[in-house]
């Protein structure tokens, strides 16, 4: 899908961009744009990877004008910047806005105006029935994307939602382990919150594979393992050799749920299981050919998709910790 063509990464430089560009190298493209505001990880990430196909530029989804330069002789656009910490999001709801929603909508007519072959949109579990302001934006994307489909253009738009990503910036997993080192003390919000996890090599496998499997129109949610905030953080400790260190409960933070959803109720009634991996949510707007295409799958059998269900064991969660690397 990739060989000798043009990929533009939006928020490239953050976790997700930097195993996105790894991944995407070995497949042969002509160029790699890594579109991102930050300097700094700019200068950082081509010092990494040193290689002639990369290029950088500085620019903000939220310019328009930038965006649509930067989409230029593009074929393909991952679409991963946005303001995606949920007490920041909060906080500055402004900010939030016009990130997450409009910036999208500069992604959309960048992409139509450039003649781009397929835009794929990152979204997130916190989407599904949203209770903060983050999950709210990234729902408007979602739909901002599906509704792409029918702006009479060749660009084809497909969602990628996933949950929590292990070891990206701002994770807990870092988080808890600078706890245990420098407190011996990890504080969680709740005894009880669930959450769904994934490795970051993993993620992007599936985000690969959504790419090249979607037709337009449609969400593609990975089927993610799901565990116990507490369990992690106890794995964590186990495997640190600190000892003494104790667990506290500080309650739960402006919008933040127990537990998370990958797809709601609504969403189930016009959901197919694809390839065991994923659930491909089929939007209710008319997408021309769309529903035809996944004729052959079957419905999903359940209502709701959510991370208090089949949680992993210890066990497990060491498994998935150590297949990322976080593990001494």
């Amino acid at each position: 899908m990739f060989e000798n063509k043009r990929i533009l990464v939006t928020g490239g430089t953050g976790s997700w961009g930097y195993e996105l560009v790894a991944q995407l190298l070995p497949q042969q493209p002509k160029e790699i744009i890594v579109y991102s505001r930050n300097e700094s990880s700019q200068v950082a990430m081509s010092r990494e990877f040193e290689d002639p196909r990369l290029h950088f530029r500085i620019g903000d989804i939220r310019d328009k004008d930038a965006l649509t330069v930067a989409c230029q002789h593009v074929d393909y656009v991952f679409h991963l910047a946005a303001l995606k910490h949920v007490p920041v999001c909060e906080d500055q709801p402004y900010e939030a806005l016009k990130t997450n929603v409009i910036g999208t909508q500069n992604v959309i007519e960048a992409a139509i105006e450039n003649q781009v072959e397929k835009v794929i949109y990152i979204s997130t579990d916190k989407a599904a029935n949203p209770s903060n302001f983050y999950g709210m934006t990234k729902a408007i994307g979602e739909k901002l994307i599906v509704y792409a489909n029918l702006l009479h253009s060749n660009t084809r738009f497909v969602t990628v939602r996933g949950g929590n990503v292990l070891g990206t910036n701002g994770s807990v997993v870092h988080l808890f382990k600078n706890q245990i080192r420098s407190k011996g003390q990890v504080s969680i919000t709740d005894m009880k919150m669930t959450r769904f996890f994934l490795t970051l090599k993993d993620a992007i496998t599936l985000l690969f594979k959504a790419s090249v499997e979607s037709v337009g129109g449609e969400i593609f949610v990975m089927t993610m393992p799901t565990c116990k905030i507490v369990d992690l953080a106890e794995v964590l400790i186990e495997d640190s050799g600190v000892e003494n260190v104790s667990i506290v409960e500080r309650g739960t933070r402006p919008g933040e749920k127990i537990h998370e959803i990958l797809m709601s109720e609504f969403e189930s009634m016009t959901t197919v299981v694809y390839d065991e991996q994923y659930l491909v949510i089929l939007p209710t707007l008319g997408i021309p050919g769309l529903k035809e295409h996944y004729t052959n799958c079957p419905p999903v059998s359940f209502s709701s998709f959510s991370s208090e269900h089949q949680l992993m064991t210890k066990r497990e969660i060491r498994d998935i910790l150590h297949r990322g690397g976080f593990l001494s």
